[in-house]
């Protein structure tokens, strides 16, 4: 079922498909679509992202926190300043087995995964003028949902070529983690990691995944960014003041 929120708060049009469900996952849960302002009115197709944790970006009534990353306010300012393309955003909201889901080395890792490839990227694509291949696909998460895209991208960069990963839980399995890049598919891949230097139990190891993926020949700038946000915390309201930066890196024009 498609509903759209007409509401004032929203800037843009944002579609909810209710209790989308899974067959890989053998559960249901809501997916948030933006599009952006020309959608509308045209043709052409536009690149996607697959944002973690949906419920906290749009809407803060529906935020665990009560505060949210206001993607479609920081989306539209983008594009209206002409500083990034114009892209599709995403929501994916989370589940009770949020911790297992967003770890591919789990066995509900493994089956999310499949259902975003197999069942819900298909359906987007399918339902929306989407550009399909891996480098108009990316996916974009914090804390577990920031591991997850990480891992994503390490592990499918045939469907996503870019990912945003941003206060990362590498501490779930640093030596695996560590060992996932590859210099062969690294080329293909734009990739954006950050944490917030008041996140002192994760500094280490974000710092760490940003040179290894260095040291495996991607270059700072062009396809590799990382950043350390002065004072961030762990959480929403420090994301969303920064969630501009791995959009103009990714989509910049």
């Amino acid at each position: 079922m498609i509903i759209n929120d007409n509401s004032s708060e929203i800037i843009g049009s944002l579609k909810y498909h209710h209790e989308f469900y899974s067959s890989n996952l053998k559960n249901e849960r809501d997916i948030l679509v933006w599009l952006p302002p020309s959608y509308q009115t045209g043709s052409k197709r536009y690149p996607v992202i697959y944002m973690h944790d949906g419920q906290n970006l749009f809407d803060p009534r529906t935020s665990y926190s009560g505060i949210a990353w206001e993607v479609d306010k920081t989306v539209s300012k983008l594009i209206f300043e002409k500083t990034m393309e114009e892209i599709i955003v995403v929501g994916i909201n989370n589940s009770k087995d949020r911790l297992e889901e967003y770890n591919l080395y789990t066995e509900k890792g493994i089956k999310y995964s499949s259902f975003l490839i197999s069942e819900l990227k298909t359906f987007i694509d399918e339902n929306y003028r989407t550009k399909t291949d891996a480098s108009n696909t990316c996916t974009i998460g914090s804390s577990m949902g920031g591991l997850f895209s990480y891992q994503l991208v390490m592990n499918y960069p045939n469907v996503f070529g870019k990912a945003a990963c941003l206060s990362n839980s590498f501490w779930i399995n640093r030596e695996r983690i560590f060992a996932e890049p590859k210099e062969k598919i690294l080329d293909s891949l734009k990739i954006y990691l950050d944490c917030g230097t008041g996140e002192k139990e994760l500094i280490f190891d974000n710092m760490k995944a940003a040179l290894i993926l260095r040291n495996n020949g991607m270059v700072c700038g062009k396809n590799l960014l990382y950043h350390f946000e002065k004072d961030a915390l762990h959480s929403e309201s420090y994301w969303a003041n920064r969630f501009y930066l791995p959009l103009k890196f990714l989509f910049g024009k």
